[in-house]
């Protein structure tokens, strides 16, 4: 039995400016993503794959069409509602890090439960629990300038599963590490997504970190040029 729909695009256009002006970073975009898939997004610089990745996170929202997020209408939902609905289920995942350079490795990962008032207890308990679970155990209390760069990417992975997210929204995490640490992260997510039961939908431009994915969704000028699953690719 199918895993049930977590993420929909039914004709999506993403539109800026106006007139002549106009340009159509999505041009009908139709999307379906289940519950605990990998996806790569992969595509050429302005072919849309950042504005899909920024509406998949309800950080942005369609000019056109229906963006559903665990069945809600996410386009349809004002900015504390659509703000609320990201910071309670998806978790995200950048290039460059984004710690707190003066704050230790658990105290950059509590942050995200100090904005949902948890307890100083809790937050400390899961803040430890989830650096286990990326493998930082001993590191806990080393600052950012302490860790390598992979180490670094391992605190933001913590930091973004603390809240046990539904999604996981990575941007090119991989991009600032050497080929031995972006297998190391790739094989972490790889285990977080099968372990957790987490959808992950990753950006990324580098088609060895995209085979991590089962299934690798390609845009071109605003399109899905192409949609292919790992077992169709073999």
């Amino acid at each position: 039995m199918s895993a049930p729909l977590l993420i929909t695009f039914d004709r999506v256009w993403k539109s800026y400016g106006s007139g002549e002006a106009r340009v159509h970073a999505l041009a009908g975009v139709d999307l379906a993503i289940r519950r605990g898939e990998f996806v790569a997004i992969m595509g050429p610089s302005g072919s849309g794959k950042s504005t899909a990745m920024n509406i998949i996170g309800c950080l942005d929202t369609p000019t056109a069409g229906t963006y559903r997020f665990m069945g809600v209408d996410a386009g349809r939902l004002d900015r504390n509602r659509r703000a609320l609905l990201r910071n309670l289920y998806v978790g995200f995942v950048f290039q460059g890090y984004n710690l707190l350079p003066r704050t230790t490795a658990a105290e950059n990962v509590e942050l995200p439960l100090i904005y949902r008032g948890v307890s100083a207890r809790e937050r400390r308990d899961r803040a430890m629990q989830a650096l286990a679970q990326v493998g930082l155990v001993g590191r806990e209390h080393h600052t950012p300038a302490e860790l390598s760069g992979g180490q670094q990417q391992r605190v933001a992975i913590a930091r973004a599963i603390v809240t046990k997210p539904t999604l996981l929204v990575a941007d090119e995490p991989t991009g600032n590490l050497d080929t031995a640490r972006t297998h190391e992260i790739m094989e972490l997510l790889t285990r977080l997504n099968a372990e957790l039961g987490l959808t992950i939908v990753m950006v990324t431009h580098e088609a060895d970190v995209a085979d991590y994915a089962e299934r690798t969704v390609r845009f071109l000028d605003g399109h899905v040029a192409s949609d292919t699953a790992k077992a169709e690719a073999a």
